[in-house]
């Protein structure tokens, strides 16, 4: 993607659309694009003319009302959050976003009319041009947006003065900030949940927090977060740590964090974390609670390394590790794994395993700041120029918010193992296949028969919740799916408390999603009442407290929330 032109290169939202010539603009791009080099794309511009014709008499018609609205003075309103404010009624300035708007919408449904009968080129041709389209929107550029320019006069000069500084910023850390870096401070506004740090290898730590209630259930709650950023998204404010509302409802918790991976490490592979982390935090927390099954909690990536490590342990004869499962917005089936699916090709793939994975080169780190930029850049104008056009235009300070203060706490993944993980997931999807080898036995997660609780969230844009949802077809136990309201974080960090939002439930798990969905009841509030709910079920009887962390084998090394989640 690196090397592939623009599309803004080739067209610009702020000229007139003439159909023949954008799709010809379209035809020379999609030519010069290394991502579209194998693909037969000939029949993909035959659009009839006609149809070509009355797209152009339809713009011409709605270009002429704006022009007329124009002279009129008459104006503008936009229902678009980049046009929101006051300064963009007026006819000069609104006028630009009303063709840019305008111009828009006909590339778009221009490109609807493009032949393009395989799903991955079309993914690939509308994000390239999504993007570019939210890239050249008047808002983004100093001179065409009147809340900068307002603000500039407003703060003698001092609004850009500002923005110049975040940019600066920003630029030294590679990554467009949505949160300042001082806003918060883990262990002291985040990551606050009193625990211990009982174990420790050059992968992770294992923390073992006290307990918030006089009593607490028999069997422990194991959470592997993702490993991907810290892993205190589930341990964030004290209103809405997850971490702390499943220790005032009785459950004893264990947690890894990962380790922000650097060259020490950059050789360790996919078997390794979960050999060496995710087995090892099963027998540890198991040795430390008594032996008991767990009841074992994993998210996003984290629940793929744990369903992994889970088919490992049933391969090798060990049934009784685990009482309970529960997936958050986890993906096992790789089928459908949305927008993220433009990146992701043989040639990608191939390059990495060279570069950073070890096969025929070098072994080297996969950058989180690239990976969160890409996230961001999924969603460009909600997560991207939305924030620069506040922060580098206006000088705006962002929000403080602990979520997105996290979201740019990026970590560094070893390179065999994001390699072996891109390709056997993304690129393959046989992970699910039965067939897969991983620490020297064959993967089949059919034969993971604890009862299962997945989630998926409804706006979802890293795993949409049908792909969440084929896990129930995957597993050979008792399945429930929840479906929650928002997207990948905030659809899962929603503390009963808040009162905010809604989810669906559904006693049945037909095969189909969408009849899932059909006959699914929609309750108001979090999700969470109903997890701890099913979760009380799998944690045994209650008693007495466990006061003191750790035990002879395995010490308290330090206080949480520990080294690691610092680095």
């Amino acid at each position: 993607m690196d090397q592939a032109p623009s599309f803004a290169s080739f067209w610009s939202a702020q000229t007139p659309f003439v159909a023949n010539f954008a799709l010809q603009q379209l035809r020379l791009w999609v030519n010069a694009s290394p991502w579209f080099a194998d693909t037969d794309n000939a029949r993909w511009f035959e659009i009839p003319a006609e149809r070509l014709r009355q797209m152009q008499v339809d713009y011409q018609h709605e270009w002429y009302q704006l022009g007329l609205q124009l002279l009129s003075r008459k104006p503008f309103s936009f229902t678009d959050k980049r046009f929101a404010s006051d300064n963009w009624s007026s006819p000069l300035f609104g006028s630009l976003a009303a063709y840019y708007l305008l111009n828009s919408r006909y590339m778009m449904e221009l490109l609807e009319e493009l032949q393009i009968d395989d799903e991955k080129p079309r993914q690939r041709l509308y994000y390239l041009v999504e993007q570019a389209i939210a890239a050249s929107a008047p808002s983004n550029f100093f001179a065409s947006n009147p809340d900068a320019l307002e603000a500039l006069v407003k703060s003698n000069g001092v609004s850009l003065f500002n923005g110049m500084l975040h940019l600066a910023s920003d630029l030294r850390e590679g990554k467009l900030r949505q949160c300042d870096s001082g806003d918060f401070q883990v262990g002291r506004d985040v990551a606050t949940t009193p625990g211990d740090v009982v174990f420790e290898n050059d992968l992770f730590q294992l923390i073992q927090y006290r307990p918030l209630s006089e009593k607490q259930y028999q069997r422990p709650l194991l959470i592997v977060p993702p490993s991907i950023n810290k892993y205190y998204i589930l341990d964030l404010r004290p209103e809405n740590s997850l971490v702390r509302y499943a220790l005032e409802q009785g459950h004893q918790v264990f947690l890894i964090s990962w380790r922000n991976f650097d060259a020490s490490c950059a050789g360790k592979t996919w078997d390794d974390f979960i050999q060496d982390a995710i087995l090892k935090a099963i027998t540890i927390t198991r040795a430390i609670s008594g032996g008991q099954q767990l009841n074992c909690v994993g998210f996003c990536i984290g629940g793929t390394l744990l369903s992994t490590a889970l088919a490992v342990l049933e391969a090798q004869g060990d049934k009784d590790a685990i009482s309970s499962l529960t997936l958050l917005a986890t993906f096992l089936d790789y089928s459908d794994t949305g927008v993220i699916n433009v990146f992701v090709d043989e040639h990608l793939v191939t390059q990495r395993e060279r570069t950073i994975g070890g096969k025929g080169g070098p072994v080297g780190l996969f950058r989180g700041q690239d990976m969160g930029n890409t996230f961001s850049l999924l969603r460009p104008n909600e997560l991207w120029w939305n924030y620069s056009v506040d922060k580098y235009l206006k000088g705006q300070k962002p929000r403080t918010l602990d979520m997105l203060f996290w979201n740019n706490d990026s970590t560094n993944l070893p390179g065999p193992m994001y390699c072996w993980y891109l390709r056997h997931t993304y690129l393959q999807n046989d992970l699910k296949s039965g067939e897969l080898e991983c620490c020297g036995v064959r993967l089949d997660l059919s034969k993971i028969k604890a009862p299962t609780y997945l989630l998926g969230t409804q706006d979802d844009h890293i795993v949409p919740w049908r792909s969440a949802y084929s896990t129930s077809n995957l597993f050979s136990g008792e399945i429930r799916f929840v479906l929650g309201a928002s997207g990948h974080i905030a659809g899962v960090i929603n503390p009963p408390a808040q009162n905010k939002r809604h989810y669906w439930t559904n006693e049945q798990t037909p095969a189909d999603p969408d009849a899932w969905m059909e006959s699914a009841e929609k309750k108001p509030g979090s999700w969470w009442n109903d997890w701890f709910a099913w979760l009380a079920q799998h944690a045994g009887e209650q008693r007495p407290a466990v006061k003191q962390s750790g035990n002879r084998e395995y010490q308290v090394i330090e206080a949480a929330p520990g080294r690691y989640v610092r680095g």
